[in-house]
């Protein structure tokens, strides 16, 4: 308590209720302080991952000299405080840490995404378009109507997305479904309207996600339904403007487009190699679909 306020709260995490109960404190608390009943690295990450762009601190409770160096660099970050004994091997590994992480700081920063309403897309340049076997293609059906020019960002990497169309547009052998965007397979990561990113699988009816239109202007809409079935797919591959590479399957279906840089809009079954597409580069990493400011490798 501070000037009758809390400003910090105690939990010891031994479930996942209780390591969900400790991120639900995320935001509302100056600082959380962890202690298990059994060491666990995957907590303290879902919850450093949880307390990213917010003013919660956490500080980790150890037991042991080895823990110092997973508390303190959990998620290429670490906790902001590590509680130890008076011991003098205790306080070697934390002072180790320390040090270790005050010569990281001096050599990197990383920026987090920031939220506005305005998403900025770039050009993607196609490198390669080949077979991609067959999956299950998922095809995202939402409560609300899209514009002609609205669509989705999807990529098979969570800093690497490609634009693709809603069923908005006539086709000569199948109606509009302008309620619809042909997403991907289960894996494919999908943004949400809170700014942060699942997986196909992991969609539900009601869940909010992330429709942006070809100016970047996004908006937020509801999941209906979700039309799961076995479909042959397309796999393309690209480079954004700064050599990042990504890729995505996509139904092999002539319905299922992309929006060109010349805004036009074009078949997934027509791209070649050289064409320019738009698209979404996210420049840090993720961690259960949060921001984060660590380094993550996706191939």
């Amino acid at each position: 308590m501070s000037n009758e306020k809390v400003v910090g709260a105690f939990v010891t995490i031994d479930s996942e209720k209780t390591q969900d109960y400790a991120r639900s404190l995320v935001g509302s608390v100056e600082w959380l302080v962890l202690d298990f009943s059994h060491w666990s690295m995957i907590p303290i990450e879902n919850v450093i991952a949880a307390c990213e762009g917010t003013p919660t601190k956490i500080a980790a409770v150890l037991s042991t000299p080895e823990q110092a160096q997973g508390a303190g660099f959990a998620l290429n970050k670490g906790v902001d405080a590590l509680v130890v004994s008076s011991s003098t091997e205790m306080i070697e590994a934390a002072l180790i840490v320390k040090s270790q992480r005050l010569e990281r700081k001096e050599n990197s920063e990383f920026e987090v995404e920031s939220q506005s309403k305005h998403v900025g897309l770039g050009n993607l340049t196609i490198t390669s378009v080949e077979s991609g076997g067959t999956a299950e293609r998922y095809c995202i059906d939402m409560t609300r109507l899209l514009e002609h020019g609205e669509g989705l960002l999807l990529g098979s990497s969570a800093s690497s997305f490609l634009f693709v169309h809603g069923e908005t547009l006539d086709s000569e052998f199948v109606p509009t479904r302008p309620f619809r965007v042909n997403a991907g397979p289960p894996h494919a990561y999908i943004r949400m309207a809170n700014g942060m990113t699942k997986y196909l699988s992991e969609l539900h009816s009601g869940d909010e996600i992330h429709v942006v239109n070809t100016e970047g202007i996004q908006r937020s809409a509801t999941v209906g339904r979700l039309k799961v079935e076995l479909r042959p797919m397309i796999l393309v591959k690209w480079i954004d403007e700064n050599n990042k590479e990504g890729n995505m399957f996509l139904q092999q279906a002539e319905t299922v487009r992309v929006v060109g840089s010349d805004m036009k809009t074009k078949s997934i079954t027509a791209l070649k190699p050289g064409d320019l597409v738009i698209g979404w580069s996210d420049m840090g990493s993720r961690h259960i679909g949060a921001p984060i400011s660590s380094a993550v490798a996706e191939r």
